[in-house]
């Protein structure tokens, strides 16, 4: 099927692959600037945001969860929960951590993106046209 796509002069962001289809879209790679003028809630206008990565906090030895989990491992028995190895997803979904670059604002707000193999913070620009210097 996408070899007929192409023959017509179409191009179909989903490629055929066997029986499974894949969006050749997700395949892409995303370069976001650092500075980014969107709307602040806190401010009620359009303001400059400074963007980082969002990135998860490290586990609580104290969260409930954790100390009923070393609760049950602790003395004989083994492994006594199932440990998950079924991971079905290649890409992770890229969550940008906004924070207002107004000085008595900074309030902070999470936006999250499309999924995306490689991922960039403030790289440079593709120019169209341009000649590649060694």
């Amino acid at each position: 099927m996408a070899v007929d796509l192409v023959r017509k002069g179409r191009r179909d962001p989903l490629l055929w692959l066997g029986f499974h289809r894949v969006d050749t879209s997700a395949i892409k790679m995303v370069n976001v600037p650092k500075t980014q003028r969107t709307f602040c809630k806190k401010c009620g206008k359009h303001q400059p945001h400074k963007v980082t990565q969002y990135k998860k906090g490290k586990d609580s030895l104290y969260a409930q969860g954790k100390r009923r989990y070393d609760r049950k491992q602790s003395g004989y028995g083994g492994q006594t929960k199932p440990i998950f190895r079924k991971k079905a997803k290649t890409t992770k979904k890229i969550v940008l951590r906004l924070e207002c670059v107004e000085p008595n604002c900074k309030s902070k707000r999470m936006l999250a993106i499309k999924r995306c193999k490689h991922f960039k913070l403030g790289g440079d620009k593709k120019r169209k046209g341009q000649v590649i210097q060694f």
